[in-house]
């Protein structure tokens, strides 16, 4: 601990000074450069500030510089380069800035290893690094090149490890190809090729069959490849991983990826890959890990899967797969991570689920999965997380899974579940999310262990649940634990069966009593209603509608605060009575809203109607709208909260469309619609020209229009809306969100769209239309912003294209927004905390 002495550069007859791992602080002594026999000299996993000294350049005998993983700042001193007898320079994970010198051209002839990764130098890879005939290992990635690849650095004959990864280098557009792996394949020793997160916009060559059959690691993630994947790929033969996930890659997977045999880890996730999923592939005995997910594959999944023994983690989720799962691919003892998700798998979940006995991750989720819950599950005691939701599995939950006492998250939700809760997974001590919420569970929620830290949001939509007030149900009125099967069903199903078709008459008979008494006072339209608020409730709670109390104005109504004389604060949302429109408008509203229970719709509390008042009672929001949120002058929203904001939105319009009994099109999606509660959750507001569709509706078309901008053009010149309408004006919000600019604002005139706009700049142009907020002044996972960025665009233009056919399920949008926030939130740790090691 502490500094470095200045002393210690009289120590002039030192050959080694090794440093390491001693929470040292303070800057190098300048007084260094006086050791002039010297020739290793390593600080590396310190906490060393300040610049690199250039006196150290006067240490001519210097043969190893390891400053890896300290604070060092600035410019690497060009004093440093004229160290002849430098064999490794390594500044590995610091705050360096600057380019690289000039000078240095015909330097450092027997540099063998240069490691530069994770700082932020920038500027072009000089081409003079050829020169370094003795390099063996090259790290340049995580900085800020930019630029070409040099096309000479084939001429590294010694080269076995090349990284450029997490930079933003580009090729040249009129090179439809990648042409500097051509290079490379003079590079017969090179054993690694990391090109990842970078700008590049081409093909793969066929030439990459050519490169070294040593090459072990080739690793290029999210770098623009495009294109088909040469079949001359399979020439690889030492190949052990290869990485392509979140490119363009199109066509279908090459048979000759078979030949392949060394390979372990195949990664081509997130690109547009389609056909099958070739049977070949199971010929690779040594594979580990196989993701797949998220391209356009379709039709069987090939049973030989299950007799890849090696296999322990293995993604195919986001694709079209429609077959029953092999029960050979349960009975894989090895297998750790299986996501399947949002496929078209069906059938029963086989009993041999519980012989994965490894299973760590279970991701089935999204599909067409019917019957029960195997008990078998329950013999997977090292299962941390389990996904089942939006499936058609109906039944009890298995008592069995008490004995999962790896349990970190369960989510059964979106089935067709019903019974109770088992009291014995008050056992699951590391459980941390539990969601069972829309199934048709009964009973009393269990309130010991992991149940006492969750929330309501685990169990809504279970009407028959009972339990602690925390969980927003009905008390219970006695035990129901102990109570046989009979008399669970006597208990918990049929009278909540009767007690619905009693309630559908009253809903009728109230319904019908409030049309024929509409002009009675205080009369609410809801029959549901939780509290009763009349009139006078009204005028007091907002002191007679008092300007102060005023959140919003428009053509159609008022919207005000109030506070009651309970203390509920509430939003009154007024109807103006003298506009057109108007009673249609409140009715609209009253109709749709009353039965919506999602935590990303807003919630009416209750309604009021008479001569003089027609009004709403909704959930207050005290964080008040999107729309404020972007173009504040006090407060800026980061791009993790922008990321979540419009992950509820999505949330809550899959709601709409997909999980109420009949679609809902809001019509009028946008910024001022989209509010925010104290724990800036958004929730979709106005409903005003929303429209309910027939259970088997899918498109319609209307006279009232929604808003110029956010509008689908199918809407706004034919009045034609169905559910891509909303999607397209998902898109449009999108867009505004990250790029804090509207589609009415005055640079979109003539042909120049806002979805033109962003189309023809948000792949080389980032920086032009990324809103400034959030890159001002914040270096910090300025990368991981850029991707996110990027990705978040590429989903807004697939929401928005002029045919509705063409624009994206909501549900996909869901799902292709969570992976983008997961994936943002994970490259940003990585970008802060990642530290390579390296060889000294």
């Amino acid at each position: 601990m502490g500094i470095i002495p200045d002393g210690m550069g009289n120590l002039s007859v030192l050959y080694a000074l090794d440093l390491r791992f001693n929470n040292l602080t303070g800057n190098i002594p300048h007084s260094f450069g006086k050791m002039s026999h010297l020739k290793s000299f390593t600080i590396r996993n310190n906490n060393i500030q300040g610049q690199i000294p250039p006196e150290l350049g006067h240490l001519l005998n210097l043969k190893e510089i390891i400053f890896s993983s300290n604070k060092l700042e600035g410019e690497i001193p060009e004093s440093i380069f004229n160290l002849s007898k430098l064999q490794l320079l390594a500044l590995v994970d610091n705050d360096i800035s600057g380019t690289l010198p000039s000078s240095i051209a015909y330097c450092l002839p027997d540099l063998e290893y240069l490691y530069l990764a994770i700082n932020r130098i920038s500027g072009d890879i000089p081409h003079y690094i050829s020169n370094f005939s003795k390099l063996a290992k090259l790290e340049l990635g995580n900085n800020s090149f930019s630029g070409s690849v040099p096309m000479n650095l084939g001429n590294l004959q010694n080269l076995r490890y090349l990284s450029i990864a997490y930079n933003k280098l580009t090729n040249d557009p009129s090179v439809q190809e990648l042409d500097f792996l051509i290079s490379l394949n003079n590079c017969k020793m090179l054993k690694t090729i990391q090109i990842g997160y970078n700008y590049f916009d081409g093909m793969l060559p066929k030439a990459v069959g050519n490169m070294s059959t040593s090459l072990e690691k080739f690793y290029a993630p999210s770098c623009g490849i495009k294109g088909l994947i040469p079949s001359e790929i399979g020439n690889l033969s030492n190949l052990i991983w290869l990485e392509m996930g979140g490119n363009e890659l199109t066509g279908k997977i090459p048979d000759t990826l078979s030949q392949l045999k060394k390979v372990q880890k195949l990664s081509l996730n997130d690109n547009k890959l389609g056909g099958t999923i070739p049977v070949n592939l199971c010929g690779l005995v040594n594979m580990y890990h196989l993701d797949l997910g998220n391209n356009n594959l379709s039709t069987h999944l090939p049973t030989c899967l299950g007799d890849l023994t090696s296999l322990q983690e293995l993604n195919l989720s986001y694709n079209s797969l429609s077959s029953t799962v092999p029960s050979k691919l349960w009975t894989n003892r090895e297998i750790q991570i299986m996501d399947l998700s949002y496929n078209l798998f069906f059938g029963t979940l086989a009993l041999e689920i519980g012989s994965a006995k490894e299973m760590r991750e279970l991701h089935l989720s999204g599909n067409q999965f019917s019957g029960w819950i195997p008990s078998t599950v329950g013999k997977l005691q090292g299962l941390e997380i389990l996904t089942l939701s939006n499936n058609q599995l109906y039944g009890l939950i298995p008592d069995s899974f008490a004995n999962l006492i790896a349990m970190q998250s369960l989510d059964l939700s979106k089935n067709n579940l019903y019974g109770v809760i088992p009291k014995s997974m008050e056992k699951l001590k590391d459980l941390v999310y539990f969601n069972v919420s829309f199934n048709e569970l009964s009973g009393e929620i269990p309130n010991e262990g992991p149940f006492k830290n969750l929330t309501a949001y685990s169990f809504m939509g279970n009407d028959e649940l009972c339990g602690a007030s925390q969980f927003k149900v009905k008390p219970c009125k006695g035990n129901t634990s102990k109570s046989s099967s009979k008399t669970k069903f006597l208990k918990y199903i049929l009278p909540p069966s009767a007690l619905a078709a009693g309630l559908v008459i009253i809903m009728v008979w109230l319904l019908s009593r409030h049309n024929r008494n509409a002009t009675l006072r205080d009369q609410s339209s809801f029959p549901i209603t939780i509290k009763r608020i009349s009139y006078f409730d009204i005028l007091r709670s907002t002191n007679n509608f008092d300007e102060e109390n005023l959140i919003s104005r428009g053509s159609i109504s008022s919207v005000y605060k109030g506070i009651f004389s309970d203390g509920m604060i509430a939003a009154i949302k007024v109807f103006n009575l003298d506009m057109e429109g108007t009673n249609k408008s409140f009715d609209t509203e009253c109709n749709l809203l009353c039965n919506i229970r999602h935590r990303n719709v807003v919630k009416v509390i209750s309604s009021c109607c008479n001569l003089d008042l027609k009004a709403l009672v909704l959930e207050y929001m005290p964080k008040g709208n999107l729309n404020s949120w972007l173009y504040s002058y006090d407060y800026c929203l980061n791009m993790a909260e922008r990321l979540e904001i419009m992950t509820n939105v999505a949330s809550g319009l899959e709601y709409l469309h997909h999980g109420y009994p009949s679609p809902i099109v809001h019509c009028d999606l946008k910024p001022s619609n989209i509010l925010l509660d104290e724990d800036m959750v958004a929730h979709v507001g106005d409903f005003g020209i929303s429209k309910l569709f027939a259970q088997d509706q899918r498109i319609s078309q209307t006279n009232t229009l929604g808003t110029i901008g956010y509008m689908a053009p199918e809407y706004g010149s034919m009045g034609i809306i169905s559910t891509m309408a909303d999607v397209y004006s998902y898109g449009i919000v999108l867009m505004e969100t990250f790029t804090k600019k509207k589609p009415t604002d005055d640079i979109f005139v003539g042909e120049l769209t806002m979805r033109r706009w962003v189309l023809e700049l948000h792949q080389n142009a980032i920086m032009q239309i990324m809103d400034v907020d959030l890159v001002d002044g914040v270096e910090e996972n300025i990368k991981s912003k850029e991707i996110c960025f990027k990705s978040i665009m590429r989903l807004a233009l697939q929401c928005t294209t002029n045919l509705p056919e063409e624009r994206l399920n909501i549900e996909y949008v869901l799902i292709r927004l969570k992976k983008i926030k997961v994936e943002f939130l994970s490259n940003s740790i990585g970008e802060q905390y990642n530290k390579r090691s390296i060889t000294n």
